[in-house]
């Protein structure tokens, strides 16, 4: 596995540092493809899908702020700072123009990122996109926020649970929230935007009101079996981006780069030629 590279870059970005590192992996040669993670993810999510497009596109795939190897400073995480860290980190790479795909999270951080900075991007590529309000999701986790709390209780707790829960049948489930709740203390940008974002009215920095702007060529992608991102919110972006095309992948779920690499590359590729 190749191993990620690492940007030192100082801009007054984080409040009381004078610099923050971003971290990046990069295969590949040609026109630039910069790779945005989805949420609890880091660049090594995009390695399958790297793997088929390095012939043909110069593949960054990033470490967005506050999660992977780049920096995670305590600090109240939007979008905003990352469509700016974003933004850093390809004006260090000499980066004028690229094309970007982002998935699910890192597909609203690119679509926001199109809409700061529309001459910059030649084509967008959204895969199961974030980013589009709805209000059925607040409230669905709200069981879960202890799982936020930054305090050893918990963890003991999830221990102690182990045995009973291997006795009744439900080591799994406790297993699978003891990950989720180990990937969300190893991620403070996760942590901040589930605290932030809990109420209907926090959904302050959502895109389906500005979408409408972008007139970058966009693809969105989403799998028919998709238990995270409802079909609608791809549609939305699909309708109103101008020009925007959709696919759908049949049987695939949320998990687009990670497992259905092939199926994103034989649309992507097409994609990218056609804009060249």
């Amino acid at each position: 596995m190749i191993e990620k590279q690492i940007l030192t870059l100082r801009s007054d970005l984080v409040p009381g540092q004078s610099s923050h590192t971003a971290a990046y992996l990069e295969r590949g040669s040609g026109a630039p493809l910069i790779m945005l993670h989805g949420f609890l993810g880091d660049a090594t999510n995009w390695l399958p899908l790297m793997a088929l497009m390095e012939p043909h596109v110069r593949c960054i795939g990033l470490d967005l702020l506050g999660f992977g190897d780049s920096s995670k400073p305590p600090i109240r995480y939007d979008i905003a700072q990352e469509v700016a860290f974003v933004h850093q980190v390809l004006a260090a790479l000499k980066i004028e123009s690229c094309y970007i795909v982002g998935h699910s999270f890192g597909g609203w951080v690119g679509a926001a990122y199109a809409l700061a900075y529309p001459e910059a991007v030649k084509g967008l590529l959204l895969a199961a996109p974030a980013g589009i309000r709805d209000d059925s999701f607040c409230g669905r986790y709200d069981h879960l926020r202890p799982l936020l709390w930054r305090t050893p209780a918990v963890d003991w707790a999830l221990k102690l649970a182990k045995p009973i829960a291997s006795i009744i049948g439900q080591r799994p489930a406790v297993d699978q929230i003891a990950w989720f709740r180990q990937e969300l203390m190893a991620q403070p940008a996760a942590c901040s935007f589930l605290l932030d974002r809990l109420r209907p009215e926090d959904a302050i920095d959502t895109v389906e009101k500005e979408i409408y702007r972008l007139q970058v060529p966009t693809l969105v992608i989403t799998g028919d079996r998709d238990e995270t991102i409802p079909l609608w919110h791809s549609q939305t972006y699909a309708n109103e981006i101008s020009n925007a095309q959709l696919a759908v992948i049949p049987n695939a779920d949320h998990a687009l780069p990670q497992k259905h690499a092939a199926e994103l590359a034989a649309l992507i590729v097409p994609f990218l030629t056609s804009k060249a």
